[in-house]
Order: structure tokens, then sequence, then C-alpha cells
């Protein structure tokens, strides 16, 4: 069995972060009322927190005897970097072999992709 790796997250663990970057700071017992049924056991959520605490992706403060969690990594970096990571593991790195499969398996219309080839073309003309 392979290693995970500390920047990695689990399923759930990714699950938990969407929740709390979408309600932070929150505590856990409120975190739990945005899950859907069947809600988890508040000590199955405290878990996974400890965990990602552990893996630096939140942090908590105290208040009234309770902990309040926050995110310390923000959403956008972690999108980038595991988007990044999923290109490479799976494509090779080649982005044009990602977006390929998209339209080898009808994922993405010819529209889509000529409004991705103005975004393109609109931002090379903005870095030009």
């Amino acid at each position: 069995m392979r290693k995970r790796d500390n920047n990695q997250l689990t399923p759930k663990e990714e699950e938990l972060m969407q929740l709390l970057w979408e309600h932070e700071p929150i505590l856990i017992s409120k975190l739990i009322e945005f899950y859907p049924e069947p809600k988890p056991h508040f000590n199955t959520v405290s878990t996974v927190m400890k965990r990602l605490e552990a893996k630096g992706f939140v942090g908590h403060n105290e208040v009234g005897g309770s902990f309040q969690f926050f995110s310390k990594v923000p959403k956008d970096n972690f999108r980038k970097k595991s988007f990044g990571d999923f290109i490479k593991n799976y494509f090779g790195g080649s982005y044009y072999g990602a977006v390929s499969a998209l339209v080898e398996e009808d994922k993405i219309s010819a529209k889509e992709l000529k409004e991705l080839l103005e975004l393109i073309e609109k931002k090379g003309k903005q870095n030009g």
C-alpha cells in the first residue's frame, strides 16, 4: 500500500474542506448541519478535523469551550495544485491531452471550446 502524501486529502477530508471553505469559521456541531443525510457522528467529524489540522489545512480558535475551525489553505490554492496533480498523474502533464479526452468523451461542446479559445485569445492580448 502506498503512503499518502500529507498534501493530499482523502475523499472524506476533501468533503469536509469543501464545507469548511463555504461556511468558515464554524463549530463542528454547525458544520454537521450542512452535511446531507445520513449525517456523520460528531466524533467522526472531530477526528477528520484533527487529521486536517495535523496536515496543516485547518486551524482552530477556542470559543466558549468549543473549537471553531477555519481553513489555513485557500480553496483556490488547493484547487490549482489538485488540478495540476490530476493533469500530471492522468495525462502526463498535458493539458491538451486532458481537453482532448473531454472532446473524445463528449464532455465539452464545440460552443464551449470556442468560448475557451476566445478566453485564451483575450488573455493573450492582455499579456502581450
